[in-house]
Parts: C-alpha cells; sequence; structure tokens
C-alpha cells in the first residue's frame, strides 16, 4: 500500500513524497520501485500518484531517468568509489556532505542553470576557505550527468570565479619549519623525554623527510639496517567509519632512499626496546610484519597521536610552534641549504609535482637572500669598527 509522506527540506520546507512498486525488472527478476519528491502539498502528491497508478496500469509506464541532484550524485559516487583510494573516497564524499548536496540535492538536475551554480559558489566563497574545490567537485557531477544524456550542458562551467581581496596580515606568518638551530635544539629536548619512541619517530620525519602516513606503516622489513636504507612503498591512511588502513604512498611510487648513521642507529636502539616493552605485555616483534612504530595493542598508531607528543615536548620546553609536517618541510628546507639540487629533493621526498619542490625551494632562496644582505651589513659594520 503507498502512503505519501511528508519531510522536511535544509531549508525548513515541508514537501512530500511516495514510493509505488513498478513491477519486475525483466532484466535481473527483481521487484522495482521508483520514488517521487519534491510536491508542495499532499493534494499535489496524491494526483501524481493516481495519474502514475493509471500508468502502470495501462502499461504506458517509462522509469523516470534521474531527475534530481541527489539522485545523478548517488550513481556518480559508486561510480567514483571504484576509481579513487579509500581516503580520496572519504574525503570527497564528506565534501558532498557537508556543502554540495545541502544546496543541490532537491534540485531537478536539467533544471540547475548558470544562475543558480553562481549563487552556491558565492556562497561557498563566504564560507570556505577552498571554495574551488567544492566547485570543481559539484561540477563532476554535471559532466556525470552529460555523459548519461541528462542534460545537455554543464551550468558550473559558466561561473564567474570570485576573487578574494587579500588584506595585509599585521600578525606575524606562521612559518611551518625549522631551521637547522631550531630542529637541533627540538630534538635535544625531545630525546630528554621518557618516550623514546616519539623521540624515534620525530628523528625519523626530520632527518627522511617522509610523510607522517609512511612512516606509521613502516615495518621492519623496510629498513636496512646494513645498506643504510629505509623502503617507502606504503602509506596508513584513514577510510570508511574513520578505519585506519594501509594504502599505497601518495603517488603510487615506490622509493628507498638512504639515512645517516646516526638515526639508523637511534632506531636500532628502539627496535630492542621495542622488543622489551612488548615482550612484557605478550606481544612478538620479531615477525616479519612488525610495525616499527605501533600502539600499546601492537596495532597501527593513531595518526592523531604525534600532535599530541608535539604540543607536549613544545610547550614544555616553550619551542616556537611546528606540525609534524613541518617536520618534513624543515627536511626539504636544509636539504637545499645543503646544497642539494631540486631533482634529488623531489625524489628523495616523493613529490609527484615538481611544482611542490619548486615552491619550498623558492621560499629557501628568499630566506637565502635576506642572509645574504644580513651578511653584507655585518661586513659593513665589522669595517666600521
Amino acid at each position: 500500500m503507498t502512503t505519501i509522506q511528508s519531510y522536511t527540506t535544509k531549508d525548513g520546507k515541508k514537501l512530500f513524497k511516495f514510493q509505488i512498486y513498478i513491477g519486475t525488472d525483466p532484466l535481473t527478476g527483481k521487484r522495482q520501485k521508483t520514488t517521487r519528491s519534491g510536491f508542495k502539498t499532499n493534494k499535489e502528491a496524491q494526483l501524481a500518484l493516481s495519474r502514475l497508478r493509471l500508468e502502470i496500469a495501462n502499461g504506458t509506464f517509462q522509469k523516470n531517468i534521474p531527475v534530481t541532484f541527489q539522485e545523478v550524485y548517488d550513481i556518480w559516487i559508486y561510480q567514483y568509489e571504484k576509481t579513487v583510494q579509500e581516503s580520496t573516497f572519504v574525503k570527497t564524499s564528506g565534501i558532498f556532505k557537508n556543502h554540495i548536496l545541502p544546496s543541490f540535492n532537491e534540485y531537478k538536475i536539467d533544471k540547475i542553470n548558470v544562475d543558480i551554480c553562481q549563487n552556491h559558489v558565492n556562497e561557498w566563497f563566504e564560507k570556505i576557505q577552498k571554495f574551488r574545490t567544492v566547485k570543481a567537485y559539484a561540477s563532476k557531477v554535471f559532466d556525470f550527468a552529460m555523459k548519461r544524456g541528462y542534460i545537455q550542458s554543464n551550468p558550473m562551467k559558466l561561473v564567474e570565479i570570485p576573487v578574494r581581496h587579500e588584506q595585509p596580515d599585521l600578525e606575524e606568518e606562521f612559518e611551518n619549519f625549522y631551521t637547522r638551530e631550531q630542529l637541533i635544539h627540538f630534538l635535544q629536548c625531545a630525546e630528554k623525554e621518557n618516550n623514546y619512541k616519539a623521540f624515534t619517530l620525530f628523528r625519523l620525519l626530520a632527518f627522511s623527510g617522509m610523510r607522517k602516513g609512511e612512516a606509521l606503516a613502516l615495518t621492519w622489513r623496510d629498513i636496512n639496517f646494513e645498506a643504510k636504507e629505509i623502503r617507502i612503498n606504503k602509506a596508513l591512511s584513514r577510510g570508511k567509519d574513520s578505519r585506519l588502513y594501509v594504502k599505497n604512498t601518495k603517488n603510487k611510487k615506490n622509493r628507498t632512499i638512504k639515512m645517516d648513521d646516526k638515526t639508523m642507529e637511534f632506531l636500532r636502539i628502539w627496535k630492542e626496546q621495542q622488543f622489551k616493552d612488548y615482550t612484557i605485555i605478550g606481544f612478538d616483534t620479531l615477525t616479519k610484519k612488525q610495525l616499527v612504530f605501533s600502539n600499546e595493542y601492537n596495532e597501527h598508531l593513531q595518526p592523531t597521536k604525534t600532535r599530541k607528543w608535539l604540543e607536549h615536548i613544545l610547550n614544555k620546553y616553550n619551542l616556537d610552534k611546528i606540525t609534524t609536517h613541518g617536520l618534513r618541510h624543515t627536511h626539504c628546507s636544509l636539504l637545499f641549504e645543503a646544497g642539494a639540487t631540486i631533482p634529488e629533493v623531489q625524489d628523495r621526498l616523493g613529490h609527484d609535482d615538481v611544482q611542490t619542490t619548486m615552491n619550498i625551494y623558492t621560499h629557501v632562496s628568499k630566506k637565502a637572500k635576506e642572509n645574504a644582505i644580513q651578511k653584507f651589513s655585518d661586513y659593513l659594520n665589522d669595517d666600521n669598527n
């Protein structure tokens, strides 16, 4: 028995919908239903239901193609999930859930024009820093609708992109990296703490430049103590329902990096301490798949743990602010200062796009120019004394 139900939209409007059985799919033999929504009154919904029943009885009913943005999105996201890594899918579906669907879900896909898109892009511009990313994902659904023949053109591509007029930043810019002296002092403070696992991890990040997810996915068989090399071929990430899982590296390219003697020695010491500590609580850390950094259950460490460790050290010793990812940035910056070439840095850090490497190189070059004028000034001052 089909019933008409009321529901409330995101903007508080009360509308009506119904779902009706339309027969058996001749291809699969499964029962089929169709849903109609967006009716302003119960009477309007009742009239549409009566007409639909008549079409079904007369054999003239043809199942409608997806008509709302939400319906097209449901088909698109199902296909999209099969083309990307789980962490990317989670990120994308979150953008739709939080920003795009609340704006577009009830709209008829073929009735959405450039003016409607422009209004919502303007709203995103006011509220979201990365509004261009939101616009780009919304556009993907319209492109998909075009491929399926639901619409003739993509109205999102005709939108005028708002431009931010940046105001002068009166506050000091936060630079998420350390100088050579700052890094040495930070690691000295970290080593004083009664947490050798955290110290070893921070030392490894700073002296390898690997991403945090890559470090948290390392097993001991990835570390070659004799050759002083580390193989980076996977990364820890977060998937559906906040589940941790191991995936390919960001650019899906494996790399092996050389390490310094001292960092390798710290890793060796940690391996021995890990064996002692975990044996006490009943874990064998000598297996082939043993994680280098694991939690108290010998499972993957929560990525948020490093932030807590880091904040403790920064606050206790009153150190300049930095994030865990800032240690990777620090490694990159210091490589340039030490004379490494752009291709060498790009290869070591696993940058897929050379522009990422160039952005850091430009920053370091600017710092070098500032140092140059300071040296010039010091030289003249010395002469005058």
